[in-house]
């Protein structure tokens, strides 16, 4: 009996193992099949991760550790199952049981990871925020000294906790510090470095956002809050703050900065930069005295600027003169700078004795220790010799101090004004940019951009001072960016004595019912209120004129209403018979205009980015109208008729659908954007205007832009036709289309759902101009250039080629089995393609193209699932022992989504890394080899291209098992540029 129970004992112990194996055994496709599922999902989960992560990344945040960790996770185990798929083809009768095992194990391990990826918390986090902010200055002369003794005071002596550079205007405060913020940058003893600009007219908002800003904090709006919200912020962080141009004593507390008083645990710094000492004292700042800089140091200033060189040591009478004007500027930096500018490229001694006559006999008297520096920038301003850029300059002095104005815009008002006069507004343009060339040249505007990284210009504080002050210009009443919340006192500048008004940028809440301005000599007002940092309409602002505000002002000229919350126009505007531009752009709540009939001077009326939904009545009595701009969500087509009736239009700017024959009577239009609703429309235009385009245009033939997906955003381009040369086709029929009716400055051609193109080649020269093409979702093309039934190769000054969603493409460039031989250099200016699932394309450039793509920078092709190489040599180089560079020109090298890709480069040819920037290889599982050639030390050793920023691969075991066709590759370490998340 002990026997038989021991045997049950047994096969008990034994059943349940047995059991599972036979389970693992008979039930391995079932138990396959639900880990593909599983697997499915699990990838699903992944794709929508991935796509989250590029949100945030695109948002300036970055993906968390690990969230890259867990996509990681993910990628091998989809390795992993790849390799069981591959096993389970071949699995023996033997092997089946273990391998059901391996598969049940691994839905346990898909089942843990799906469950990992719920990151409850999100997937990014805030990137660490920038250190500060690098400075763009000018070359150090002679302030080395003041410069050492600052940084000796900041980075070493831990009793001074506040420093005061002090010293006159145009001394040089301002660009020691900007050099002493850039060095800070290079340190570690302070996290953050935080420059702003306080002004005369202090604003303590101002001063806080700027503060925020540098530290990536918002700030509630109630005013205690803010300065606690700040003063917590700071409290946390060792910084150096620098507060440029304070002109009087303020609490520091008020502004939420906390007392900067000795702390073991954080280092802390507070410099600002006065003209004035006893600010600097009054503050509890150690001072620090900016001095003139010395005879031998101005000299040497003078020179650099003045581009005279050495012809004035070897010429003693010149010599003589340039050492009395440049004693006349006292060792100031910017009057040097401002006097050496107005005399650049003067050669002629009898132009330097007589600039030295004028110098000593110009007496201004300004006040006190300004003196001799208002001086010296009046004789710049006075040499400027006419009054036409005298008025110009001036006027600039209507902008907030430390305000970019973007050169365009400031043209326009200039054009406005009537300072600038010509028959065509080219010619007008042309002028304003000559003028505003001179006054940077003479260093009264420095060039700068503004946020949108526009071409500006800037008016040093200084010599905006000084323009404020010329007498002959005493009518002007500034009060711009200051932040007020309601207009000044009537009595401070309604009174008629002022020419021009600007209340810009501020934040003006309401105009007063009661107001009527006793202003009959006012000829402009400027009350345009867009934000200064964010580019935008203020939330908070007037919404209403009343009716009596414009009774009095029968003089005024410009008005410019831009940016702001306006509802409506009062009907005293049509009473303003003397108006020349109207400016209501970016009024996104205007909805009701009065009649303008009563206009009858207007030139300018701009109702860009407006909702009216119905043109203003009688607007086409505006007879002397030269510049409209027009568009609003709610208006789709003006009335028939109301165009032609502006003959002396220049400037057009609108996407309505305009009609063509009309707009082909315009014979002075020199700038148009719009669209025209179908191909007949744009055969109407170019028969009527006898195809004489504008200098430059933007116009869409076809589907309305803002209901098409891919051209989603172009909208800002139709605001600025000037900028452009452009043709959109968008679901039309091309076979209607005769190319001979294209402008021959043709730069930028868009061709989208047009399915009957079949190539842009055709034989003629009319694409010559053409610098950047755009072809998405034609069904019909095959090839982009056709050289099988014509040599003649229209599109040589190609520059930026993109395709996408071409179903049917098969290559760029179709050669016939006749060519001759040698085929044309094709592409040689190309610096761009990008090529997004094209589905049927195997191969990208052929042998025919490669060896003439010297100039390519930028390569990109993603999802085109049939892509086997990128170049393409046919075999020719098979057995070939020298190697070949191909693309010496590249950037950026971006590969995703090509699952058949087998090859880059056929044998023998290689890309060289001199240049290269980004890689992106992502879900190429078939590319086992890549062609880079990575430069060499003088040693002869490999080294990291020089300008590299990163490399993004996936997976990781696909990049670890790559090879290099370069043989010394594997001894450079790239590890430090290796990212597995996809964003560059």
């Amino acid at each position: 009996m002990e026997l038989i129970g021991t045997a049950i004992g047994f096969m008990k112990c034994l059943g349940v193992p047995t059991c599972r194996y036979l389970d693992n055994y008979r039930k391995l496709e079932e138990k396959m099949n639900d880990l593909r599922l599983r697997l499915d999902d699990l990838n699903v989960r992944k794709q929508d991760i991935e796509s989250e992560n590029e949100s945030e990344i695109r948002g300036g945040k970055m993906v968390k550790k690990e969230v890259e960790k867990w996509l990681d996770n993910v990628e091998k185990m989809n390795a992993e199952i790849e390799k069981i798929e591959q096993k389970l083809v071949v699995v023996s009768c033997f092997s089946r049981a273990r391998l059901g095992k391996l598969v049940r194990k691994k839905i346990e391990e898909v089942k843990e990871i799906h469950r990992q990826g719920c990151f409850s918390d999100g997937l990014a986090v805030d990137r660490p925020p920038a250190k500060g902010v690098t400075l763009l200055t000018s070359d150090l002369e002679g302030e080395t000294n003041v410069n050492n003794q600052i940084w000796q005071l900041l980075m070493d002596d831990d009793q001074v906790r506040m420093i005061g550079v002090c010293g006159m205007g145009g001394i040089g405060k301002t660009t020691i510090m900007k050099h002493i913020n850039n060095q800070l940058l290079k340190e570690d003893q302070f996290r953050k470095v935080i420059w702003v600009t306080v002004s005369k007219e202090m604003n303590v908002s101002k001063i806080q956002e700027g503060i925020a800003r540098c530290l990536k904090h918002s700030l509630p709006e109630d005013e205690l809050e803010r300065a606690t919200t700040l003063n917590h912020a700071l409290e946390r962080t060792s910084y150096v703050l620098i507060l440029d141009d304070v002109w009087e004593w303020f609490s520091l507390s008020k502004i939420g900065i906390p007392d900067p008083k000795p702390d073991e645990q954080r280092k802390v710094k507070v410099v600002l930069t006065s003209r004035s000492k006893e600010v600097c004292i009054s503050m509890g700042c150690k001072v620090v005295q900016v001095k003139p800089l010395s005879k031998q140091e101005s000299m040497n200033l003078f020179l650099n600027h003045v581009e005279l060189g050495h012809s004035v040591v070897q010429d003693p009478e010149l010599k003589k003169i340039v050492n009395s004007i440049v004693k006349k500027c006292g060792g100031l930096p910017l009057a040097i700078v401002t006097i050496a500018g107005s005399m650049k490229g003067v050669y002629d001694i009898h132009e330097w004795r007589n600039a030295l006559n004028e110098l000593c006999q110009h007496v201004k008297s300004v006040k006190q220790w300004d003196n001799e520096v208002f001086k010296c920038l009046m004789f710049s301003y006075n040499r400027l010799a006419d009054s036409e850029i005298q008025n110009c300059f001036v006027y600039c002095s209507l902008y907030p101090e430390d305000f970019p104005i973007k050169r365009r815009e400031l043209i326009e008002k200039w054009i406005d004004e009537g300072f600038i006069n010509g028959n065509t507004r080219q010619a007008m343009y042309d002028r304003g940019h000559s003028i505003l060339n001179k006054l940077e040249n003479n260093s009264l505007l420095e060039r700068t951009r503004s946020l949108g990284y526009e071409l500006s210009v800037k008016m040093h504080d200084v010599i905006r001072d000084m323009a404020l002050l010329i007498k002959d210009h005493s009518r002007f009443y500034v009060k711009a960016g200051l932040q007020l919340k309601e207009l000044p006192d009537e009595r401070e500048w309604a009174t008629g004595t002022f020419d021009k008004v600007s209340l810009m940028n501020n934040s003006i809440l309401e105009i007063p019912s009661h107001i009527s301005p006793k202003c009959h000599n006012l000829s402009t007002l400027l009350l345009q209120q867009r934000n200064l940092v964010f580019r935008r309409v203020l939330e908070t602002g007037f919404k209403t004129i009343p009716g009596t505000f414009f009774e009095h002002m029968n003089g005024l000229k410009v008005l410019d209403l831009s940016y702001t919350n306006i509802t409506n126009l009062p009907d005293s505007i049509s009473n303003l018979g003397n108006l020349n531009s109207l400016v209501l752009r970016c009024c996104y709540k205007l909805r009701h205009l009065p009649s303008l009939a009563g206009l009858k001077a207007l030139k300018k009326l701009d109702l860009y980015n407006t909702t009216i939904d119905k043109i203003p009545p009688q607007m086409e009595t505006l007879e002397n109208i030269t510049y409209l701009a027009l568009q609003a969500e709610g208006l789709k087509e003006l009335p028939t008729g109301t165009l032609p009736m502006f003959s002396r239009l220049q400037y057009l700017a609108t996407m309505l659908q305009l009609k063509g024959e009309e707009v082909g009577k315009l014979s002075k239009l020199e700038f148009l954007s719009c669209i025209f609703l179908d191909m007949e429309e744009f055969k109407k235009y170019n028969s009527t205007s006898g195809t004489k385009w504008p200098q430059n245009y933007i116009c869409s033939v076809g589907s309305s832009l803002s209901r098409n997906g891919s051209l989603f955003g172009v909208e800002d381009k139709f605001e600025k036709p000037e900028e452009h040369n452009t043709l959109y086709f968008v679901n039309c029929d091309l076979e209607e289309a005769d190319f001979a009716m294209l402008p021959m400055d043709l730069n930028y051609f868009h061709v989208e759902k047009c399915d009957d193109l079949k190539c842009l080649s055709d034989g003629t020269s009319l694409f010559h101009g053409v610098t950047l093409c755009h072809i998405w979702e034609c069904q019909g093309i095959e090839c982009v250039i056709d050289l099988s039934s014509s040599p003649s190769y229209s599109f040589k000054n190609i520059e930026r080629l993109v395709l996408g969603k071409l179903c049917n493409l098969l290559e760029l460039v179709r050669v016939g089995p006749t060519f001759e031989s040698p085929c044309p250099v094709i592409f040689s200016r190309l610096t761009m393609i990008s090529l997004e699932k094209c589905s049927r394309m195997k191969k990208l450039f052929s042998v025919e193209m490669w060896q003439g793509l010297q100039n390519l920078e930028d390569l990109r092709v993603e999802d085109c699932q049939e892509m086997e190489k990128i170049i393409d040599d046919n075999g020719t180089r098979n057995g070939s022992e020298t190697t070949s560079l191909v693309l010496p020109k590249l950037r950026e090298l971006s590969l995703y989504s090509l699952p058949r890709l087998k090859t880059i480069c056929g044998n023998g040819v290689m890309i060289p890394t001199n240049f290269l920037r980004y890689l992106r290889i992502t879900e190429c599982p078939e590319l086992k080899r890549i062609p880079l050639l990575l430069p060499q030390l003088e040693n002869g050793e490999p080294s990291i291209p020089t300008f590299l920023k990163r490399i993004c691969v996936k997976p990781r075991e696909w990049w670890e098992s790559i090879e290099w066709d370069d043989p010394n590759a594997m001894n450079v370490d790239l590890s430090a540029f290796v990212s597995h998340v996809e964003y560059f």
